[in-house]
């Protein structure tokens, strides 16, 4: 029997080397160990603080979000009620509670300005392209990206104070011209009188910079930017920035400084008013015009760096800075312009609530000429140092008044007058009103006088003796003779011929208001008067015997308006003397110039009469003359009444006199004086020296003075 083969179990191929895993045997749940916990990092106090820390920012930052989001409706809801509050642009341009006084001069020439100028409306479109771009170059580059407040301003304004030692808030304050115009607003608060006291109290409030101020100020701001287009919160601001020198507004600012309009000004004329916002007053072209270029070079470089101009044109605009117009640099009529609007109605002056035009007197090339005059003598013939003062006036012989000088600072605003406030003694600049009382009542030039030792009692001063300024007498005279040469007893002896009463009433009729000696030193001008009384006074002895109240203002009207509201406040009076007597005393008074006192006076070609005076002890010296043409008065002294050193009437100011109406002639024709041309004698000397009077005539004082008498 075979054998029988065992069959073979059937199995895979060994697929691994390894064995196969064994299969763990899991215990009883009953009898598992607990899962390994992973270690905490760190210790206990570690995992303290976090939680701390976790949990405060938890609560921060649900302040933050939450308080964010209360800040943010309460921010919107300012926005929305300020934008509800805010009128039309045309409304916020004009912000000014005074208006404002142009003074033209005799020809219609713009010469002063006084209170705050408003030139007119002017908007973004409308001004030069140039002051729009150095604007924006200086005061915020950003202007059309921003929504009105520039963080990165006012980061950078914060960094800028602290490195310089100020507080963060102090100096810069990284404003864009949004928040500007809304400080230009006052944040939308009118000027109230029964709230702020002036308007200066009311502007300073308007710029404090507290914290608080500066929160309402940006919120402001951003109701702005949501209430208006940026062009036109750039017209606000162009219309409403003070630029200095009173001028509210850039169409204001370029016609005083340069004469146009802003439409007009070239790059360096932007750059110099651009450069006015930080100062204004400090930079003002007016006060100094080096410092002022110099500030517009700045400006000039920072619209080259921001590509508004090209290094061409900056080159060009720092090669030819902008300089002002003629008006603006001379300043013109300062003291005039001063006395006009103090002889007008304050309601249209002083406390004007309207734009007002003046047109006034003034010659702006007479006034240049007697201000050159003054500098010039000053500058040539007077000690360095010297404190003295002087004035000039420059008058027609209708009382027009067409030049003043108030004093030796030219170039000045509400500076105390000397020309019209200040009352100093005449002295023998008076004693024509005395020749003229003799002549009005029948004296002649030619009478003759007896210059000779006089003593006058006084009651209740005891005796009284003039003296010559030369302590010498010349004998028989001529009443020529001693006015020209100013002879001190002939001067007394006919003022008490013809009565001191009728020489004080000639005066004052002449225009002398001020209070005149009762005593026979009147005769010698110890009276006080002022320079314009004195050379409106002479104005009447020119115009052949009338006389004149001097004045400056012609015509007030409104901006606008083409009917004046007022006219001439001034001119011819009622006669004095007679037309003879007046011609005869132009005679008198052309020997004090052609043999007299007065011969530093004379200008060649030229018939000039006039009139020196020195009071006692030289404390004032003057000299009155006139030409066919203007009369012209020179006061010479010291404010607190020292002495001048060697000073007369004929000396400084018959030469002042002279510059001036050297000037002042350049170029005319000479007149000839209407003055009498063959005068002789009519009367007879008396036993006391004086000639007799007499008739009265039938014309002048004398006619008045009877009137009233017989109560006619």
């Amino acid at each position: 029997m075979a054998e029988k083969r065992k069959t073979p179990r059937l199995v895979a191929d060994r697929r691994h080397t390894s064995a196969p895993p064994k299969k763990k045997k899991t215990a009883p749940a009953s009898r598992r160990k607990p899962a390994a916990r992973s270690k905490p990092t760190g210790g206990f106090l570690t995992r303290l603080m976090k939680s701390i820390f976790g949990a405060l920012w938890r609560i921060v930052w649900g302040l933050f979000w939450r308080g964010s989001l209360i800040m943010g409706l309460i921010l919107a809801g300012a926005v929305a009620y300020l934008m509800s509050t805010m009128p039309p642009v045309e409304q916020m341009l004009d912000g000014r509670a005074r208006g404002s006084v142009t003074l033209t001069d005799r020809y219609g020439d713009v010469f002063a300005w006084r209170g705050d100028q408003f030139g007119g409306m002017v908007t973004a479109d409308t001004v030069s392209p140039h002051l729009k771009n150095a604007i924006i170059a200086t005061e915020d580059k950003r202007f059309y990206s921003h929504f009105g407040v520039s963080l990165r301003g006012i980061a950078s304004a914060i960094r800028i104070n602290l490195r310089e030692g100020r507080g963060a808030l102090s100096g810069h304050g990284g404003s864009t011209i949004t928040q500007q115009t809304a400080k230009l607003l006052c944040l939308g608060t009118p000027y109230d009188p029964k709230a702020w006291k002036t308007e200066a109290d009311y502007e300073a409030d308007c710029r404090q910079g507290s914290l608080w101020r500066k929160v309402k100020e940006a919120t402001y701001a951003i109701a702005m930017e949501a209430k208006y287009t940026k062009d036109e919160i750039l017209t606000i601001y162009l219309n409403r920035a003070f630029l200095g020198a009173g001028a509210r507004g850039f169409e204001a600012a370029a016609q005083r400084y340069f004469g146009h309009s802003a439409a007009d000004v070239t790059p360096p004329e932007a750059a110099m008013l651009a450069g006015l916002l930080v100062a204004p007053t400090r930079y003002a072209p007016t006060n100094d015009l080096s410092r002022s270029q110099e500030r517009a070079r700045v400006i000039i470089g920072l619209m080259e760096e921001q590509g508004y101009i090209s290094t061409t044109t900056a080159q060009l605009a720092r090669d030819n800075p902008a300089e002002l117009s003629e008006a603006a640099e001379a300043k013109a009529g300062g003291y005039f312009a001063d006395w006009v609007m103090q002889s007008g109605p304050e309601y249209f002056t002083k406390n004007t609530t309207e734009d007002v035009i003046i047109g006034t007197t003034l010659d702006q090339r007479i006034q240049k000429s007697a201000e050159e005059a003054l500098q010039f003598i000053f500058a040539e013939k007077v000690k360095e140092g010297s404190k003295a003062q002087a004035a000039i006036v420059v008058m027609s012989a209708d009382g027009a008044v067409r030049a003043m000088v108030g004093g030796r600072k030219t170039k000045v605003a509400g500076a105390f007058n000397r020309a019209t406030q200040a009352l100093r003694q005449t002295g023998s600049s008076f004693k024509p009103f005395v020749y003229a009382t003799a002549l009005e009542l029948g004296y002649s030039p030619m009478d003759t006088v007896e210059d000779a030792p006089y003593t006058i009692n006084i009651p209740g001063s005891g005796p009284w003796s003039p003296r010559n300024y030369t302590k010498e007498f010349r004998g028989t005279v001529t009443l020529t003779d001693a006015l020209a040469n100013s002879l001190n007893i002939p001067a007394v002896k006919i003022s008490e011929a013809v009565g001191r009463d009728n020489v004080r009433k000639v005066a004052t009729d002449f225009g002398i208001a001020s209070d005149l000696a009762v005593g026979p030193a009147i005769a010698l001008g110890v009276s006080e008067s002022t320079l314009i009384e004195m050379v409106g006074a002479y104005a009447g002895i020119l115009n052949g015997g009338s006389s004149v109240t001097p004045y400056g203002l012609v015509d007030l009207r409104l901006l606008g308006d083409d009917v004046p509201l007022m006219g001439t406040a001034g001119g011819i009076g009622e006669r004095v003397i007679r037309k003879e007597a007046a011609e005869q005393l132009i005679y008198m008074m052309n020997k004090v110039v052609t043999e007299g006192s007065g011969q530093r006076a004379q200008i060649p070609g030229w018939e000039i009469a006039g009139k020196t005076g020195t009071t006692q002890a030289a404390r004032d010296a003057w000299f009155i003359g006139f030409t066919a043409d203007y009369v012209t008065g020179v006061w010479m002294g010291y404010d607190d009444n020292t002495p001048l050193r060697g000073v007369t009437g004929g000396g400084l100011p018959a030469e002042i006199w002279h510059e001036t109406m050297l000037r002042v002639t350049e170029g005319m024709t000479p007149t000839p004086l209407p003055m009498a041309r063959n005068v002789a004698p009519v009367s007879t000397p008396v036993s006391n020296g004086a000639p007799a009077p007499q008739a009265p005539s039938t014309d002048g004082f004398i006619t008045n003075l009877l009137q009233q008498l017989l109560g006619g």
